[in-house]
């Protein structure tokens, strides 16, 4: 299987020329384009060298998204390199564990040609990513896999690590988004969604909560992935089990929580996220409890116990960030997320806030879920 949608293309020498910086030899045979990507291009170019078949992926990295690719970079490559001393201390294979990143002649771990910037690194073989679950194991996999990411990462040096996308989980700055864009009313339609800005507001007193844990000293900074969805995973295309965590450029500094929320919030919804039958959503218990039991297995010895006691709490703050940035860029005129019609955002955050009423609901149930799992692995 494959590390996504990919589609057989041409040989391209411009490409095969950007691999020699690199330092790759051989003959290109085969040079194939992933299609799942929104942001950075990505390619998979096979090599022959000496009668050996080597693989690599070739990504042009987006410089509009990622203006710094020194500081994005430099974050990559020391928390891989981390992880990989980390993984060989415990008896796992780092050149499948994790991602391993080409050098470029000009020492750096990027180059750029003809205005364009590259980074390569080795391709992952037998293995698959997924863009839904397939079952509560499938997901409880997902879950350890980001659990032993955190576990692996709790001591990493955090002063190393930049901000690439400045206060990317500042919930609070995100309401103060949303209230600048029910004054400016840019599309003229704050009028019409009265009702899901009050809903979105009268839980604004708990966007700082994380926050402020935080400077009570009661939860840390860690290394924080951002974008916890399940095709940010490869799976073992034999077992099933996640193997590797990938898509490594919003790492930076941040909360457990955050990607601990996010992934409830994108796998734990009921119906897909832009489904406009609000019936349709709610949260799921059983891959809540399956998420929790991979993500505690792995981590729970890591965690402080208020990063515990706010795993159920941090879906629902996620989401309500989620769904009061799609309401943003509603108010905006869209002019953030892609959209396919003229409702799609408003669509998309009634979805998210249908899902935060659901999980205010079972707010008591998930916590009780979570002590039970936490109890026992500690």
């Amino acid at each position: 299987m494959n590390q996504g949608n990919i589609m057989a293309v041409e040989i391209d020498n411009e490409i095969v020329n950007v691999c020699r910086r690199f330092g790759i030899k051989g003959e290109a045979v085969s040079q194939s384009v992933f299609t799942d990507g929104h942001i950075n291009s990505t390619l998979l170019l096979v090599f022959e060298e000496e009668g050996e078949t080597k693989k690599y992926l070739v990504q042009g990295i987006n410089t509009h998204v990622f203006k710094n690719p020194e500081e994005l970079m430099e974050n990559i490559v020391n928390v891989t390199t981390y992880l990989r001393n980390k993984i060989a201390e415990t008896g796992g294979n780092p050149d499948r564990e994790t991602l391993t990143f080409l050098k470029a002649e000009n020492g750096k771990y990027y180059y750029h040609e003809n205005d364009k910037c590259w980074r390569i690194y080795n391709f992952i073989d037998c293995s698959h990513t997924c863009n839904k679950i397939e079952n509560k194991e499938h997901f409880e996999n997902a879950g350890r896999s980001f659990g032993n990411f955190q576990k692996h990462l709790t001591d990493y040096p955090m002063h190393t690590l930049h901000e690439t996308i400045k206060d990317f989980h500042n919930t609070p700055k995100r309401f103060d988004n949303l209230e600048a864009a029910i004054k400016n009313n840019a599309a003229g339609r704050a009028d019409s969604i009265k009702a899901d800005i009050d809903f979105a507001m009268a839980r604004r007193a708990e966007s700082g909560k994380l926050l402020d844990l935080y400077k009570e000293g009661l939860i840390p900074l860690r290394v924080t992935h951002n974008d916890t969805k399940l095709n940010n995973i490869l799976f073992d295309d034999e077992t099933n089990e996640g193997i590797c965590v990938i898509d490594l450029d919003t790492i930076m500094p941040g909360f457990s929580l955050y990607d601990f929320g996010d992934a409830i919030r994108f796998g734990g919804n009921t119906t897909r996220e832009d489904d406009d039958n609000l019936d349709n959503v709610n949260i799921s218990l059983e891959l809540f409890e399956s998420y929790a039991e991979g993500f505690l297995s792995a981590s729970a010895k890591a965690l402080t116990m208020a990063e515990v006691e706010n795993l159920a709490f941090s879906a629902k703050l996620m989401t309500l960030e989620c769904g009061i940035r799609f309401l943003t860029d509603y108010l905006d005129g869209d002019v953030y997320f892609r959209t396919h019609y003229a409702e799609h955002n408003l669509v998309r955050a009634r979805n998210q806030f249908k899902l935060v009423y659901e999980i205010e609901k079972h707010m008591d149930e998930m916590n009780d879920i979570v002590m039970k799992i936490y109890n026992k692995y500690i």
